[in-house]
């Protein structure tokens, strides 16, 4: 019997994220591999954590690893998980996007005002940033170390809008009434919210890395067909939110693939000037130097499914 790889994972609070399917079953276990799961505040926590070896593998947004990247954390992208998950929130005051086009229409609202974000460098934070550049909208973005404080900003009224997850989504309309003003189609198409990255020194262990990545897709596919179930599992391991809330979470966003398919990819290295424009990276960083895809080729035969 060969001896299970023991290794450290980081993980967001994100409730959609397969981490908690896993976290809440035997599934890696079965596979090998025996996990030691450490909670993030951001994206860009993670990566200083991987730039310590505290951590092996990482629920990712792809932005704040790109910028770990440049900066010569010896780290790499080896699967995808979820696309389109940044959303902006705010009060039943303002007028929501209904198409596309409307995106610029609804970030003019905010001309002169406040909106909160998750820290620098998170994929919240660079997609807000472009979006009002691209839109020629003067409004200051206030970055807040963890989630749930632009949460209390928002509730408190001290900013005017949020950007962030679905998560944000739900917990801000329950907590005061907040809807989504721009959804998560309309802001940056097939943006990836968040891959699997790991140090690059773990692709010594091809055959870990591949069933890592099948029970990560596995989990995903979990999530769609029996979303009940799933969120069952992922609001009994996080144990702050109910059901009802895993459920709505999904629904807002239910784009899950562990491929690494061509819109994933190219919307990636779409952020690549975006990061440099705003002065978060300095080179300009091929595909090869972000992406690895020898592994989830091994592990995800089929067609990707983001979109089905």
């Amino acid at each position: 019997m060969h001896t299970p790889f023991r290794l450290n994972i980081g993980h967001l609070s994100t409730i959609y994220h397969t981490s908690f399917i896993l976290m809440g079953t035997d599934s890696l276990d079965k596979a090998g591999i025996q996990a030691n799961w450490k909670l993030f505040a951001s994206g860009p926590d993670m990566v200083r954590a991987f730039s310590t070896g505290d951590i092996d593998i990482g629920y990712i947004g792809l932005p704040p690893a790109i910028i770990g990247i440049d900066r010569g954390v010896p780290i790499i992208c080896v699967g995808g998980g979820h696309v389109e998950g940044t959303v902006l929130v705010a009060g039943k005051e303002y007028l929501r996007c209904e198409n596309l086009s409307d995106a610029n229409k609804v970030l003019s609202q905010f001309e002169g005002k406040v909106i909160g974000s998750p820290p620098r460098g998170s994929i919240h934070d660079v997609i807000i940033h472009d979006a009002l550049d691209k839109a020629k909208v003067s409004a200051a973005v206030k970055n807040f170390s963890w989630t749930d404080f632009v949460l209390e900003a928002l509730v408190d009224g001290n900013i005017d809008a949020a950007v962030g997850t679905p998560s944000l989504a739900v917990a801000s309309a329950r907590a005061c009434g907040a809807r989504i003003i721009i959804p998560p189609h309309a802001f940056w198409p097939d943006n990836p919210s968040y891959g699997i990255v790991v140090r690059n020194d773990l692709r010594k262990f091809p055959g870990m890395i591949t069933d890592f990545l099948r029970e990560h897709e596995k989990a995903g596919n979990f999530i769609k067909s029996d979303p009940q179930c799933a969120a069952r599992i992922a609001s009994k391991v996080m144990g702050l939110v109910d059901e009802d809330f895993v459920l709505e979470a999904y629904r807002i966003s239910p784009k899950y693939c562990a491929a690494l398919s061509s819109e994933f990819i190219s919307s990636t290295m779409a952020f690549v000037p975006v990061l440099r424009r705003l002065g978060y990276i300095t080179q300009n960083l091929k595909e090869k130097e972000i992406f690895d895809f020898s592994f989830i080729r091994e592990a995800h035969k089929e067609q990707p499914h983001y979109n089905l």
